[in-house]
């Protein structure tokens, strides 16, 4: 699936299950809170916290599904098309910082 196509699937949701969107400070909260949630997972499976055993069957797909999901309602409630956005944001990295990695001493 496109990102396009998921920002339809998404505001098809919101307007057949969710009643309305949230307000964009709403969805940004939100968003900051599901990013929390998959910083956790991060922090304790492949960090070096130790993981709880409450947080031992929390899904990471599941986590980062719902930041996309919030992150797909912000695109849609101003207007952004993200298929386009990241497109652009792709043909941009892949001209300015093309070899920019490859030429990072600390990569290598």
């Amino acid at each position: 699936m496109d990102i396009q196509n998921a920002q339809l699937q998404v505001d098809n949701w919101i307007k057949t299950h969710g009643v309305r969107y949230f307000n964009e400070l709403t969805n940004m909260a939100q968003l900051t809170e599901e990013v929390g949630e998959v910083a956790r997972i991060i922090a304790r499976r492949y960090g070096e916290q130790s993981e709880k055993e409450s947080d031992k069957n929390k899904d990471l797909g599941e986590e980062l599904a719902d930041v996309v999901f919030v992150v797909l309602c912000l695109a849609n409630q101003t207007g952004i098309n993200l298929q386009e956005a990241f497109d652009k944001k792709m043909d941009l990295k892949s001209t300015r910082d093309k070899d920019r990695h490859k030429n990072n001493d600390k990569l290598k």
